[in-house]
């Protein structure tokens, strides 16, 4: 479990890692309110609901960045224990109900998913209690790829990584659309933002910048300019 973090919205993020891919979910609490959202529900969800419910912490909503079998292997759970509607971008509706393939795919073995509940839209808000967190279509790690942007912060779910970005050789990957998701809907946000990514430690946008070697041409990356 990653440390908790308070950000300048009124919220808490904390990261639970687990399963083989080593995938990072999160619990977003609004502080004031004591209630919250899961961000992706992998193999830690498990670990994320016991939390929440040893902090007085209600689950009102569960956002999945995307629909690959590692962000979502602990949904079922997730779903039953916290009832929440379960939220994605309807891009990415053919990779969720195509969850027995990518598990089968792998030699992994994999609980039904429960229905969506709803549609992830660009530039529409996620309330958290008395915050909002702003939903942004970043498609090119998969095309129904979103992440969530609040003042501080943004949850990037598998689009960018300390040092790396997210591969595109999986059914609907898509670099050059990556990029530019990277371009447009990441690097545009302040240097001091914090970046919560799906895999791997917390980073931040400036670092991202001009460190990351597939973004700084300097370093062997496409660059932008």
């Amino acid at each position: 479990m990653a440390e908790q973090r308070v950000s300048q919205l009124g919220l808490t993020v904390r990261g639970f890692t687990g399963g083989p891919f080593a995938q990072n979910s999160y619990l977003v609490v609004c502080v004031e309110t004591k209630l919250g959202i899961l961000v992706d529900a992998g193999a830690a969800a498990g670990e994320m609901l016991r939390t929440a419910d040893a902090e007085g912490v209600r689950i009102e909503q569960i956002v999945l960045t995307h629909a690959h079998l590692d962000h979502m292997d602990g949904l079922p759970l997730a779903k039953r224990e916290s009832r929440a509607p379960v939220l994605l971008h309807p891009e990415d509706e053919p990779l969720y109900y195509a969850a027995p393939t990518q598990a089968q795919r792998f030699g992994m073995e994999m609980e039904p998913l429960p229905p969506l509940d709803g549609r992830l839209s660009h530039g529409e808000m996620v309330r958290v209690g008395n915050c909002e967190l702003q939903v942004r279509h970043t498609p090119g790690h998969a095309p129904g790829h979103v992440i969530l942007v609040g003042d501080g912060l943004a949850l990037v779910g598998d689009c960018v990584f300390a040092g790396s970005i997210g591969r595109t050789d999986l059914p609907g990957g898509d670099l050059q659309q990556l990029m530019k998701s990277i371009r447009t809907q990441i690097l545009t946000l302040s240097d001091e933002t914090a970046l919560y990514t799906g895999h791997g430690p917390e980073t931040t946008v400036g670092h991202e910048r001009v460190s990351n070697p597939f973004l700084v041409p300097d370093l062997g990356g496409r660059g932008f300019a």
